[in-house]
Order: C-alpha cells, then sequence, then structure tokens
C-alpha cells in the first residue's frame, strides 16, 4: 500500500510505533519496560526505521523518559553500537512535545499545549518524512481525533499481567489493512496496520 497523494506528493503519516506484550502493556504493573529491550537484530531494524521519519511526538511522560537516557547515551562506555547510533540520530531528530504541565523543553524539541488537530495537519501538509508517534496516552489522544496513519506493534512474547495497556477506551471502530508482519529471530513479532482507504 502506497502512501496517499496530495498535489502529485506523497503525504506525511502519523505513525504510532510501540513494544508491547503479548497481553497488550506497554509497561509491567511498576512501569518496568526493560522485558522491551530490543536484542541487535530488532535495534538495527528500529535504527533503520528512523530514516522514514524526521519528527518525534511525544507526550509529557515519553519525553521525559526519553532524555534521561538517549541526549547523552552514546558517551556511556556500555553503550553498544546500535544505541550509540541512536543517540546520535535521536539528538538530531526534531521532536514536539505535547503538554500543559511542562515549562520548557530541550534537546531539539519544541512545546505544544493545545490544537494538536491544527499544528497536525500543518505539519502533514508540508513536504517531508514520516511523524513518529510515542507514549500511550497521547497515542489515546490521536487515536480520538482518528490522526493515526499506521501502528507498528513489536509485540514481545512475554505475559505481564497488567500495566499500562497500549490502547485506551475508544470511542469508534478503526478499520484497519495488515501492511507487514515480520517475525525476528527473538521471536518479536512486528505487526503494521494501515488505516484503510
Amino acid at each position: 500500500m502506497t502512501r496517499k497523494e496530495v498535489n502529485g506528493q506523497h503525504s506525511r503519516r502519523i505513525i504510532y510505533s510501540q513494544m508491547v506484550s503479548l497481553d497488550g502493556f506497554i509497561e509491567g504493573s511498576n512501569g518496568e519496560i526493560d522485558w522491551g529491550v530490543p536484542d541487535e537484530e530488532l535495534f538495527k531494524y528500529i535504527n533503520d526505521q528512523e530514516n522514514t521519519v524526521d519528527t518525534h511526538l511525544y507526550g509529557r511522560k515519553t519525553y521525559k523518559n526519553m532524555v534521561e537516557y538517549w541526549p547523552t547515551a552514546d558517551e556511556n562506555p556500555a553503550a553498544t553500537e546500535h544505541e550509540i547510533r541512536f543517540a546520535r540520530i535521536w539528538r538530531e531528530i526534531p521532536k514536539i512535545v505535547f503538554s500543559k504541565t511542562l515549562e520548557k523543553v530541550e534537546w531539539n524539541a519544541r512545546l505544544v499545549r493545545d490544537n494538536i488537530t491544527e499544528e497536525m495537519a500543518q505539519l502533514k501538509s508540508q513536504p517531508g518524512k514520516n511523524l513518529s508517534l510515542g507514549g500511550a496516552h497521547l497515542a489515546s489522544t490521536f487515536m480520538k481525533l482518528n490522526l493515526i496513519d499506521e501502528y507498528q506493534l513489536y509485540v514481545h512474547p512475554i505475559l505481564l499481567g497488567g500495566g499500562t495497556p497500549l490502547f485506551g477506551a475508544t470511542e469508534n471502530t478503526v478499520r484497519l489493512e495488515l501492511a507487514e508482519a515480520r517475525t525476528f529471530s527473538s521471536g518479536v513479532v512486528l505487526l503494521r496496520y494501515q488505516k484503510s482507504q
């Protein structure tokens, strides 16, 4: 499936990309995410995927989690080759943080407090690569506003039994089409779903 064309050019897509347990959680009951650390094969794939986006979209919590580690991760002597690469990519990519409570953001980021629909319409009308959406709470808001074009779910072979669910309650039925299913040697399965045209 190809991206929609606008005036002869491909339009940018908003892609919600997330690690998730088999029972549908992105964090354990105590906020743990260590179960979702990618191995070398998966990390390389994720880094390659970063070449297809030019903007990260974060909520407050995801932004704070990212800035706790990635700004200087490549200076860590224990960092792997893929962590070093991701840290450098991450610093370069512009970020939009949606928050009503944060006072300021750093690391090539800007703050947006409201008007998500208008902000996204403006961004998608501009030339560029796709926009990567991170964080379950923000994704829930985007789902309610019908703004997500594609879901990239990295399903891990683990049952957490509770925690933060991948999706909050949705008000409308959303029909999706499977664009890709890929299995990694670790047992992680990537499922890519796109909105039905």
